[in-house]
């Protein structure tokens, strides 16, 4: 039935919405990029497809997991408000579900088919967004986004565990870049956005210091990139 159909496709559309699609291409980009540069030459196809694939997957049970806790912010912030669970689009049971059935079939899918370091880095990785970042720093300083940054700033690392099953000093400098990118990025989204998270009792960096303090630490940290 047509009708039927044009539901299920509406439905798929909220649920691909719960893992936040472009921050997750973001990811698997970043992975990526860990990947070739761990190796001389291409890196193994199968350790490319099958990491890609359980990074993703674990990325979108860390965002899943973000739409769950942050479900009353969103509710009451113009950018987030359309969200699927502020709309009432899925409930919270079905956001959890799809949360826990990603997650396992990443951690599965990188502990089977790529090495069990890259998937306790991604398990740490996706607590420290979903749980430590989402749940307690958000709410707790406005520094939230640089000591949070850290679990951000990891996909280069997963990358790079997945194709050499190691970690070395030139992987930790790749997250490192990325850990000095953060800030800037996110405190000029929230330059845009601070009547929005004052609204939504955030403390992001311009609700508590203002938006001139943050626009200098915006350039500090985008000194320090270079």
């Amino acid at each position: 039935m047509p009708g039927s159909r044009s539901r299920r496709a509406a439905l798929a559309r909220e649920y691909l919405e719960l893992t936040k699609p472009k921050v997750v291409a973001l990811i698997v980009f970043t992975a990526l990029v860990g990947m070739f540069l761990a190796v001389p030459g291409l890196p193994p196809l199968d350790k490319l497809v099958f990491g890609l694939l359980g990074i993703a997957l674990a990325s979108g049970s860390a965002a899943a997991i973000n739409h769950l806790i942050d479900q009353k912010a969103d509710a009451v912030m113009a950018r987030t408000r359309g969200r699927p669970l502020p709309t009432g689009q899925l409930r919270t049971t079905q956001a959890a579900t799809f949360a826990l059935l990603l997650g396992l079939f990443g951690m599965v899918i990188l502990v089977t088919t790529v090495n069990v370091l890259t998937a306790v880095l991604t398990f740490v990785s996706l607590i420290g967004y979903a749980i430590v970042y989402t749940m307690w720093l958000k709410r707790a300083t406005p520094q939230n986004i640089v000591i949070g940054g850290a679990a951000g700033a990891a996909p280069p690392v997963l990358g790079w565990a997945a194709v050499t099953g190691d970690v070395t000093g030139n992987a930790l400098l790749l997250f490192l870049i990325i850990f000095a990118w953060t800030p800037p990025h996110f405190w000029s989204l929230a330059l845009y956005r601070t009547a929005d998270y004052a609204r939504a009792g955030l403390p992001m960096l311009p609700v508590t210091h203002g938006k001139a303090y943050t626009r200098q630490q915006v350039l500090l940290y985008t000194l320090i990139l270079f």
